[in-house]
C-alpha cells in the first residue's frame, strides 16, 4: 500500500485537487490522505458543484485543518510524498518559511524534512517579487513548484482535458505511471510519422 498526502488550499482551481483525487482512485494500492483549508472549502463551493463532504469522500482519509495531532503531521507517517493542489500564495509562504501554522503546512514541512517529494501547484498571476522569493525558498527547501499551466499540443477539447494535463504532470512528478493524457509524440508514433 502506497500513501500520498493531498492538500487543497484556497486559491482558485479547486478542480485540480478534485481531479487529482479522482485520478489517484485509479491506483488500487494507493491510500490518499486529504487536508483542506477553510478557504479551500469556500472556494470549492464557489467554483464547483462539489461540497467539502463530497471531496472528502474521494479520499481514503481526511483530516480537519486544525488537527495538528493527525498522522500526516509526523515524520514517522510513511508516505511517498505530498501534492498541494491548488496551492495559494498564503500556503506557499507558510510552507516556504516553515510556519507549520495549520495541518496542511505542517504536513508539507514534514514532507520536506523527511526528503520526500512535495509538489506545489501554485495558482496566482501576475507574480510580484514576494511571490517569487517564496517560490525560490520553497524550491531551495526541496519542493517542486508546478503552476498549473495548460498545454495545447494535445489539442484539448474540454476544460477537463486542460485540467487532466496538469494532473498528469503532477502524477509524473511523483513517479506514478498513468494513461491520464496522451504524451507528446504518442500520436506521431502511432501513425508512423515520428521521423524514424
Amino acid at each position: 500500500m502506497q500513501r500520498i498526502v493531498v492538500g487543497m488550499s484556497g486559491a482558485s482551481g479547486a478542480i485540480y485537487g478534485i481531479r487529482l483525487l479522482e485520478a489517484l482512485q485509479g491506483f488500487p494500492d494507493m491510500e490518499t490522505h486529504l487536508v483542506m483549508t477553510r478557504a479551500a472549502e469556500r472556494t470549492l463551493c464557489e467554483e464547483t458543484e462539489y461540497r467539502p463532504a463530497d471531496v472528502r469522500a474521494l479520499a481514503s482519509c481526511s483530516y480537519p485543518i486544525t488537527d495538528i495531532g493527525a498522522p500526516i503531521a509526523s515524520g514517522s507517517f510513511k508516505c511517498m510524498g505530498m501534492i498541494v493542489a491548488p496551492c495559494s500564495v498564503r500556503s506557499l509562504a507558510s510552507i516556504a518559511y516553515c510556519l507549520s501554522d495549520n495541518l496542511l503546512s505542517r504536513a508539507a514541512d514534514v514532507t520536506l524534512k523527511e526528503r520526500r517529494r512535495l509538489i506545489l501547484l501554485v495558482r496566482e498571476t501576475p507574480l510580484h517579487l514576494g511571490h517569487l522569493r517564496a517560490m525560490t525558498a520553497a524550491c531551495e527547501a526541496g519542493a517542486t513548484i508546478m503552476p498549473p499551466v495548460p498545454a495545447f499540443y494535445n489539442k484539448p477539447a474540454t476544460l477537463v482535458d486542460l485540467v487532466d494535463h496538469t494532473v498528469a504532470r503532477a502524477l509524473d512528478a511523483l513517479g506514478l505511471e498513468h494513461s491520464l493524457t496522451p504524451r507528446w509524440g504518442d500520436e506521431r508514433e502511432a501513425d508512423g510519422t515520428s521521423g524514424k
